[in-house]
């Protein structure tokens, strides 16, 4: 408002604590937002290593490959020449369970997948950032084992990530992949352990394979 005779302005008195309404809003969300932004960035969600979610159906991989000896081509199909690592479908589980377990309550979803035809909504555990390209087989069909990325799945009750997949992750392997190579024939070998150094077979098998992992941009940001 302006004051007769002059040109100064006065504000009304609740303006004096107009601040109030600002600062101590803030100073109460402080607490809340410093707790999200710790469960955030200290999550398996978004630290991704340790992921474990729950899924549908409780498969075991520490039953089916490390007590049964499945290899993970019988239900990853086409594992080695595709971009993306397929998730088997009902009737990849159900060659097994007509015969097997056919009443157990667990496999419910397996069965009404088979008779139905929807799909089992499996929450998917490794993910790279969606600005990045990543081609499945490319690595597969160039002696990288399953076990370099996903770990000794082998010996799990429930799938958990164990690498972060981030971008310092990847490079460090382009850079130097001589340690996680294999031969072709053994990447979904679980428990391989090399007859010779490690090293030095890497250096053999990337010879002999023609490897030189690109670190450019471009190869994984198309």
């Amino acid at each position: 408002m302006q004051v007769a005779g002059g040109s100064k302005f006065l504000f009304p008195r609740w303006f004096n604590r107009a601040w109030l309404f600002v600062v101590l809003p803030a100073v109460a969300a402080a607490p809340v937002y410093g707790i999200g932004m710790l469960y955030y960035s200290t999550s398996p969600k978004t630290m991704t290593v340790g992921y474990e979610p729950k899924q549908p159906v409780p498969y075991s991989h520490a039953l089916h490959v490390g007590k049964l000896g499945l290899d993970c081509r019988y239900c990853h199909v086409g594992v080695e020449k595709t971009a993306y690592a397929s998730i088997p479908a009902a009737e990849t589980c159900m060659a097994c369970h007509k015969s097997i377990a056919t009443k157990r309550d667990s496999l419910q979803p397996v069965r009404s997948s088979f008779a139905g035809g929807d799909p089992i909504e499996w929450v998917r555990v490794h993910k790279v950032a969606d600005f990045a390209y990543f081609n499945h087989g490319a690595h597969v069909s160039r002696g990288v084992g399953c076990v370099e990325c996903h770990g000794r799945i082998d010996k799990m009750e429930t799938v958990s990530q164990v690498s972060d997949l981030t971008m310092g992750w990847c490079i460090d392997c382009h850079r130097n992949p001589e340690p996680h190579l294999r031969p072709k024939e053994l990447v979904t070998v679980m428990d391989w352990k090399p007859t010779e150094d490690r090293t030095e077979l890497g250096q053999k098998l990337r010879k002999l394979y023609n490897l030189n992992p690109s670190t450019d941009c471009t190869t994984c940001h198309r």
